[in-house]
């Protein structure tokens, strides 16, 4: 749901640089029949910003070798090919899953470009530093998206002098500090992205003049004060993201004015008040997303006239009304709900939701009762969240026909079956059935026939017994909590099979044996826990092996001898070995002797 909150602003960069990236192709075929000659003051200006760049793992800035920067070579840089300007450059990341990135700063020589139209240096990671003052001349730019990075320092307000400037993002950097006021005099610009930065204040009022504007991304910073009621005025607007910030306040009623806009998110605020009638006046909407704020009230009936409507949030609120109907039965489109956690009380899960061909249903803490209920077209369903409710009952054909389903999350019920009755879709990749009242064997859902797209389990404080059961490769288990059963017997060594693993709970059950040696080559974890159980002998030095651990708990078992003494198990609280038969070494009290070091083993 995160990504498709993003869909259009990510569609639409992604046209403009497609655009670009044509001229970019364009300029290499005409250059390979002209062969323009470089400017050499541009091409010693890339040099010095290459200078800069101390490690460049993309191996872009490699082919920034010759004399010629025009000539299709220098990959990135596009030129007048009449005067041999520089008129474009851009860098990006090729792939944002891999480890590429440029390591250094942006220098200030990319301000001599003085004929640059598009400078785009996005997804390098490791790109630090301010916005060089020097960027003030480079008054053609029309694209400027610097996203992705590391950047530090405020935003300088000469980019608001920037009058040809259709789009500017600074997003995902560090950036600090105020909005400037002098962006508002961005009389021609498009889309506006400062989200994922550390910003304060409040919105400038100058904003009111970007007339414009069809996308504007302020979320994930630390603004403050009210949406300013002059947000009425951008009517191209299609895109509001303010997010994740510091917003307070009644929603601006000329808000509703923006019979245009298709995707509004203002979650995870302090806003406050009710929904007002009007919203039924967006009627290009799509998406609207006001869940974790302060708002009372009724759902209004109004929502239904929102036609395209596909994605609905109102979770972590304050509504307490009952729910009106009309939402499945008025809103065609509609294919994700979350009323989540406000003053609802459902009973059941409403028919409207039952009968209906959704893909998301989240109704955590709605005050649901009774046995789990019958979805009528399961096989749309990707998520469910029934969580923190009084569901009882069993299981038996609850995931009959979910095809489509991923995520499933039943917690803190009291749902009572024995685990061998669940019967999990092959793609399902999240499954939390935590605080209920589970029986059974663990090897009902860990075993041969397990599927590898299954990456969370969480049936923790359940009635589960049996042994821990051996773990097959091909396994790409993430986190597994097994915590606060009834599990007995030993720690297979065959764990380490889950070489994917970050997260493993065991603790609160009643293993013994020692903890097996192979538990050293989860290189990837970063939690564990084993407290409050039986196991003895010594904490195995091969964990050692597992540099990014953050959290570790070997309290309460019988463990002895002396602690790994390497980071990071040398510097956990001492509290996370506490209640053991005999364990010594930092953070603990130094062992006596060579003896007690090695007495565990």
């Amino acid at each position: 749901m995160q990504i498709l909150r993003w869909v259009f602003k990510v569609l639409l960069i992604c046209a403009i640089l497609d655009v670009f990236s044509l001229s970019l192709s364009t300029a290499a075929a005409a250059a390979a029949a002209q062969k323009p000659t470089c400017f050499e003051a541009d091409r010693a200006a890339l040099l010095e910003f290459k200078a800069r760049i101390l490690k460049d793992t993309t191996e872009i800035l490699a082919s920034w070798v010759g004399r010629d920067c025009c000539g299709g070579e220098w990959e990135g840089v596009v030129c007048n090919l009449a005067t041999g300007r520089v008129t474009g450059l851009a860098l990006q990341r090729p792939d944002r899953e891999t480890g590429m990135y440029m390591k250094g700063t942006l220098s200030a020589s990319l301000g001599k470009l003085q004929f640059l139209e598009v400078m785009v240096i996005s997804g390098m990671k490791q790109i630090t530093g301010p916005i060089p003052e020097s960027f003030s001349t480079l008054s053609h730019l029309t694209q400027l998206i610097l996203e992705d990075n590391s950047l530090e320092g405020s935003i300088p307000p000469f980019l608001g002098q920037f009058s040809l400037l259709k789009t500017l993002s600074l997003s995902g950097n560090k950036l600090r500090g105020q909005i400037p006021p002098s962006l508002g005099g961005l009389r021609n610009v498009v889309l506006i992205s400062l989200a994922r930065n550390s910003l304060t204040g409040s919105i400038p009022p100058t904003f009111k003049n970007l007339l414009t504007l069809q996308s504007l991304d302020l979320s994930f910073n630390l603004l403050s004060g009210f949406i300013p009621d002059s947000i009425g005025r951008f009517q191209n607007l299609t895109y509001l993201d303010l997010s994740s910030n510091q917003l307070s306040g009644t929603l601006p009623i000329s808000l509703f004015n923006l019979v245009t806009l298709q995707d509004l998110s203002l979650s995870h605020n302090q806003l406050t008040g009710t929904i007002p009638d009007q919203v039924g006046s967006l009627k290009s909407l799509t998406s609207l997303q006001l869940g974790s704020n302060k708002f009372i009230g009724h759902v209004p009936v109004s929502i239904s006239r929102l036609q395209n409507l596909w994605n609905l949030n109102l979770s972590r609120n304050g509504f307490s009304d009952a729910l009106p109907n009309f939402l499945g039965r008025d809103i065609p489109s509609l294919l994700s709900i979350d009323l989540s956690y406000n003053n609802l009380s459902l009973g059941t899960v409403p028919n409207w939701i039952k009968d209906r061909q959704l893909s998301d249903v989240n109704l955590a803490g709605c005050k649901l009762r009774g046995n789990l209920p019958k979805f009528m077209k399961p096989d749309s369903l990707s998520s469910v969240d029934l969580s923190d409710n009084y569901l009882t009952g069993g299981i038996s054909g609850f995931f009959t026909s979910m095809s489509s389903l991923q995520k499933i999350k039943l917690s803190n019920n009291q749902l009572k079956f024995d685990v061998s009755e669940l019967k999990l879709p092959d793609g399902i990749s999240s499954v939390d059935l935590h605080s209920n009242q589970l029986i059974g064997h663990l090897y009902s859902i860990i075993n041969n026939r397990t599927s590898s797209f299954l990456e969370a389990l969480d049936v923790s404080g359940n009635q589960i017994s049996g042994v821990i059961p051996e773990f097959i490769e091909g396994l790409n288990l993430k986190m597994l909590n097994i915590g606060s059963n009834k599990i007995s017997g030993h720690i297979p060594s065959s764990i380490s099979n889950l070489i994917e693993l970050e997260k493993l709970d065991i603790q609160r059950n009643q293993l013994t044996g020692t903890l097996p040696t192979s538990l050293g080559l989860l290189s990837k974890l970063q939690w564990l826990d084993i407290s409050v159980n039986a196991l003895t002998g010594k904490i195995p030095n091969t964990l050692l092996g597992i540099d990014g651990l953050q959290h570790a708990n070997f309290r309460a078992n019988r463990l002895c001898g002396e602690i790994p003494q390497g980071r990071p198990y040398n510097i956990f609280p001492a509290g996370a070995y506490a209640h053991n038969l005999c364990l010594c070494g930092k953070p603990l009290p130094p062992c006596r002797g060579k003896k007690q070091a090695e007495i565990g083993q």
